[in-house]
């Protein structure tokens, strides 16, 4: 998995971003995390090699915007460009991880679709899901994938399941100082909804404060991705 920023920045938008890790890691470098700009990462996925070969090989799948949101407003003059290179590096899966899903339709590449762009929606509880769920489910795209992180809640979601258009639903805790809790009982029960409706499930991190079976576990941040793996099997 390689990650890519071609820009920095963002402004917190709902309830899961209060914690949120950009903002914690730039306040320690004393950066102002709401001010955007780009970085000289902007044409990575072009790089190469001196043999002339790319530096990230066809086959990869590459994170855009970690540091940011991919439809941040600010972003707009320079999204055309990512376009081309998406479509350039046809042999790469490119995904996409946004709480702007209001603003996708209108920022799409004009009478086409990329089949190696990805969009995931990230919702935090079932206000958020109500809210940008149906959006999603009326998007023209190849790829609908929902990240429920941090899970702040217990959601239900099986009427978007239902549709048969979400293709992934991923959970994951919240991390750091003053992290919420996840309680394993919420993303059992998204599992078990995915299953009903035959859609891929992955529970990808315990997050910093994790409540199971009553008892709460205070994990540093890599402990947290080995333990939701291990308890994938139950789920």
């Amino acid at each position: 998995m390689q990650m890519w920023n071609p820009w920095h920045g963002c402004h917190k938008k709902s309830e899961g971003c209060q914690n949120c890790y950009m903002f914690y890691f730039d306040k320690q470098r004393g950066i102002d995390s709401q001010i955007f700009f780009v970085t000289k990462d902007f044409d990575l996925p072009l790089k190469k090699k001196r043999d002339k070969t790319f530096k990230i090989e066809d086959g990869s799948t590459i994170m855009i915007c970690l540091t940011s949101d991919f439809f941040l407003e600010e972003a707009d003059k320079y999204r055309d460009k990512i376009w081309n290179i998406i479509e350039i590096r046809k042999n790469v899966k490119f995904e996409v991880i946004t709480k702007r899903i209001e603003r996708v339709e209108k920022c799409l590449p004009k009478n086409k679709i990329l089949d190696n762009f990805y969009l995931n929606v990230t919702i935090e509880n079932q206000i958020r899901a109500d809210e940008r769920l149906p959006i999603l489910l009326n998007l023209n795209l190849n790829y609908r994938g929902v990240v429920i992180s941090p899970m702040l809640e217990n959601i239900n979601i099986e009427k978007y399941l239902e549709s048969k258009k979400i293709n992934k639903v991923v959970v994951g805790g919240e991390n750091y100082k003053n992290a919420r809790p996840l309680n394993f009982d919420w993303v059992k029960d998204i599992a078990k909804q995915c299953k009903k409706f035959d859609v891929a499930f992955e529970f990808y991190d315990t997050g910093s404060n994790f409540i199971k079976d009553g008892k709460r576990y205070l994990l540093p941040h890599k402990l947290g991705k080995e333990q939701a793996k291990k308890a994938m099997k139950y789920l």
